[in-house]
C-alpha cells in the first residue's frame, strides 16, 4: 500500500522518485489491499516485491520501513541510506469475516495514507 501511495502522491506532488516494494520475505500482494486500494483510485494490482537485500548496493537514498518485523529483521544498509521506521499494524492477521476483515485493511490503508503524504511533504521540503 505504501508502494502506491507514494507513487501517487509524488505525481500530485511532481516529485520524481522511484519507489520499489521490498521486504525481509516475499509473500506476494495481499488481495485486499489491492481491493481497499482500489476502493480509492489506486490501482496496486500490477505491485510485486522483492527482497530488501537486492536493493543493498543500488544507490538508493531512502528506506522506509512499515512494520516491526522489517525493522528488527531487514539487512543493514550503508550509513548514507536515509532510514525511516513507522510501525503499522499488520492488516493480514486481521480476523472476523469478510467485511470485518476489510475494515482493518482500510484503517491501516489510512494510517499509511496520512504517514506517506506527511513523508513526501517533508521530501520535498528537503529538495527546495
Amino acid at each position: 500500500m505504501a508502494e502506491g501511495f507514494l507513487k501517487s502522491f509524488a505525481t500530485e506532488l511532481k516529485i520524481e522518485i522511484e519507489v520499489f516494494s521490498a521486504g525481509v520475505q516475499t509473500d506476494g500482494l495481499n488481495p485486499r489491499a489491492v481491493i481497499v486500494m482500489s476502493e480509492i483510485g489506486i490501482d496496486i494490482s500490477k505491485q510485486t516485491s522483492d527482497l530488501a537485500e537486492k536493493y543493498l548496493d543500488t544507490g538508493i537514498t531512502h528506506l522506509f520501513s512499515v512494520c516491526d518485523h522489517a525493522k528488527e529483521s531487514c539487512p543493514v544498509f550503508p550509513q548514507t541510506v536515509n532510514q525511516i521506521h513507522h510501525s503499522f499494524p499488520d492488516p493480514a492477521h486481521a480476523v472476523g469475516n469478510e467485511e470485518e476483515i476489510l475494515n482493518v485493511f482500510r484503517s491501516t490503508r489510512d494510517l499509511i495514507e496520512k504517514f506517506c503524504r506527511q513523508l513526501l511533504l517533508n521530501l520535498s521540503k528537503s529538495q527546495e
